[in-house]
């Protein structure tokens, strides 16, 4: 508010100067423009229109013109918002518009409200261009107007322009940040609200800024039709006041006695000249009459007595001249004839709105000679009332900007921005992965607002923040759990699988081995975009923690078969290929049994179906490609691969380069080609596995 007051005192103060020494600049946007530079839009508006206002004690007009500075300040921070005054195109530019603007603005208000240049000098150099250019007046001073104003703005914005120069960045950004209800958003956060808009179909500012329009265009058409009525209502009971006046003066100086003598004698008539001037002092002193005579009713003629010569020339009627009465006074004949006053009669034409008056004039013996009539024309009302609500409109437009301008920033301030940032913040929780360091940090983000609106939307904002920090805490307690029990769960399958493991004097880490292999394959194919409907991050978790039990059906197989030396006969090996299916019922068992072990679903699938082969000769059911469980194929290529690369009791360790090639041969045979493809590509990460388990790797 200093600055506010301090750009008032240096624009009225610069008009007044200017007014002194009778130069055609007024210099009164100073501090309006710098107010609106280092305060924002609201301030400069009032900056404007209290400056106007001032400037009534030594600028009667001054308040026509308050909406021009009014715009001059709502454009100063549209431009400043988007352009760097500092650079010199964008400052030339930034006085140019703003001085095209209010010329011609304030050239056309000054042309409608006083038919010309208010200025005498802006008038004398206006004539001297229309005369040597051959140029209407107008536009010549439509340019004079224009030019004054490049030099007056001009003026202004270099005063401006200096102190954004030596103003602290410091200060500017402390002004900046008084309008925020929370923490400043930076431009970006900006950019990103309005971003995250344009999926909004209504933004609850587009509807307040819509409701506010709408209110005032019906205020102001209010306003304007009541204002009318009274107006017009107003004036024309005292135009028929004044007519009434004006007929009951000349009816009493009329002489009653010597309108015989008028009829006959006209101007000649003694005292005729002398009661016609008397009637003329009468009409000019009471203003606003356009007719005023005198008349006798003869049957449904008027003959004439008086009728003066109308304010604008027209010529009236001799004495004695007759004139059929008008069809609207035919009804009130009655009235002519008992000597009764007629009027008001409101005579109205596409062309004319005429308002008459009759009085009777008497004679001595109180017999009624003639009558006096006025006719008082509201044609020159209606130019009245238009030059009044251009007026009244000039002056309330400015206040109706200063009014939308200040609900709007209340708006965005304090509910727009307020509202946006709180939604924007609460669809990170929805649509951001449900890690907790990303759920903290949204409930960080959400907290770092510091909303402080003092209304409902400061209690939504508390309220939320308290409801994510305790969800957070929740979730929190919950993944702890979740963890334990995920330990626990690994370790019971471990522990399980080791049980296995441990019957099989030759397997060597088997288990280890595999389920690293298949952490491989898996991550190369995520990474290589195959399978992507299916490679989910559950997905990897769950077939990584599983994949020690793809032999937990051997636990059904006797240990004579399961470590006999030698090779097995063929009803031996069709005894060990039963530890596929004898592993899938031990997981679907396990299923039925463990609510909510989902994960134990793909242990199913890798028990049954990892000895599957992708051109469909596998079993246990002889299932091919990809119609074999994605998890299972994937454990084929680890369990042969590892099988290979370790030492059996029935055979001795295949070197690296020898099981690689065994497996890139089975690709699209016994594997699935993609399987091979990701794993052939990890050997650095294949090989370090086979060092920290075969010592002799």
């Amino acid at each position: 508010m200093t600055l506010v007051f301090a750009g008032v005192f240096v624009n009225v103060l610069l008009s007044y100067i200017m007014s002194g020494l009778g130069l055609p600049l007024f210099l009164d946007t100073a501090g309006t423009i710098a107010v609106t530079i280092f305060c924002g839009t609201v301030p400069g508006i009032f900056c404007a229109m209290l400056t106007n206002l001032l400037c009534l004690t030594f600028n009667q007009s001054s308040m026509y013109f308050a909406f021009i500075n009014a715009f001059i300040a709502v454009f100063t921070a549209f431009y400043h918002s988007k352009y760097s005054l500092r650079k010199p195109g964008r400052f030339i530019l930034f006085v140019v518009a703003i001085s095209v603007f209010a010329g011609t603005t304030s050239s056309f208000v000054q042309w409608l409200l006083f038919g010309g240049p208010q200025h005498n000098l802006l008038t004398d150099m206006a004539g001297g261009i229309s005369e040597v250019s051959e140029m209407s007046l107008f536009n010549a001073f439509l340019v004079t107007n224009v030019f004054l104003n490049v030099l007056d703005k001009g003026i202004s914005s270099l005063v401006v322009l200096l102190l954004m120069v030596v103003a602290p960045k410091s200060f500017i950004d402390r002004l900046k940040a008084v309008d925020w209800r929370q923490r400043p958003l930076s431009d970006e956060e900006k950019k990103s609200i309005k971003k995250w808009k344009k999926n909004v179909r209504h933004s609850i500012e587009s509807r307040i800024y819509f409701t506010l329009v709408i209110v005032c265009v019906w205020l102001v058409l209010i306003i304007g039709v009541v204002g009318y009525k009274l107006f017009y209502d107003n004036e024309k009971a005292e135009r028929v006041e004044m007519s009434w006046n004006a007929v009951h003066f000349v009816a009493d100086e009329i002489d009653g006695d010597r309108v015989k003598e008028y009829l006959t004698l006209g101007r000649d008539a003694e005292g005729y000249e002398e009661t016609e001037e008397m009637m003329y002092r009468i009409r000019d002193a009471i203003g606003g009459i356009k007719y005023l005579y005198a008349h006798t009713i003869e049957g449904d003629d008027c003959v004439f007595v008086f009728d003066l010569v109308t304010t604008d020339g027209e010529e009236g009627y001799e004495p004695g001249e007759v004139v059929p009465v008008d069809k609207a006074f035919l009804k009130y004949m009655d009235d002519f004839k008992a000597g009764r006053e007629v009027g008001p009669v409101d005579l109205q034409s596409i062309w004319s709105h005429i308002m008459t008056v009759y009085t009777p004039v008497f004679d001595s013996e109180g017999n009624v000679v003639c009558y006096v009539g006025a006719d008082v024309p509201f044609d020159y009302l209606f130019d009245s009332i238009f030059e009044f609500a251009y007026k009244i409109g000039f002056i309330v437009l400015g206040f109706i900007i200063l009014f939308l301008a200040s609900a709007i920033k209340f708006t965005r301030y304090c509910t727009a921005y307020p509202v946006s940032t709180i939604t924007q913040c609460l669809d990170g929780f929805v649509n951001d992965d449900d890690s907790q360091e990303q759920l903290d940090a949204n409930v960080k983000k959400l907290r770092k607002l510091n909303i402080k609106t003092g209304d409902e939307v400061e209690k939504l904002y508390q309220t939320l923040c308290s409801m994510t920090v305790d969800q957070a805490e929740t979730l929190r307690d919950v993944r702890r759990l979740s963890d334990s029990t995920a330990k626990m769960q690994d370790g019971l399958i471990i522990t399980m699988a080791n049980m296995v493991e441990s019957r099989d004097s030759d397997t060597g880490e088997h288990v280890q081995k595999t389920a690293e292999y298949v952490r491989i394959i898996s991550e190369g194919l995520k990474a290589k975009g195959y399978y992507p409907e299916k490679l989910t991050p559950k997905f990897m978790s769950d077939v990584v923690r599983s994949a020690p039990l793809h032999d937990v059906g051997k636990i059904n197989i006797s240990d004579k078969i399961l470590n006999k030396p030698g090779k097995l006969t063929d009803e031996e090996y069709e005894i060990m290929k039963t530890h596929t299916t004898a592993g899938k019922e031990i997981m679907e068992h396990a299923i039925s049994t463990v609510q909510g072990g989902s994960y134990l679903k793909e242990a199913r699938n890798m028990a049954g179906y990892h000895h599957e082969r992708w051109d469909g000769k596998g079993y246990p059911e002889g299932l091919h490609g990809e119609v074999i469980p994605l998890s299972a194929r994937i454990m084929a290529v680890a369990d042969v691969f590892d099988a290979l690369t370790s030492k059996r009791i029935y055979k001795p360790a295949f070197p690296v380069e020898e099981a690689l090639k065994i497996l890139q041969d089975g690709a699209g045979k016994q594997f699935d080609p993609k399987c091979v493809e990701v794993f052939m590509e990890a050997l650095p990460e294949v090989k370090k596995v086979l060092r920290k388990y075969n010592q002799d790797a």
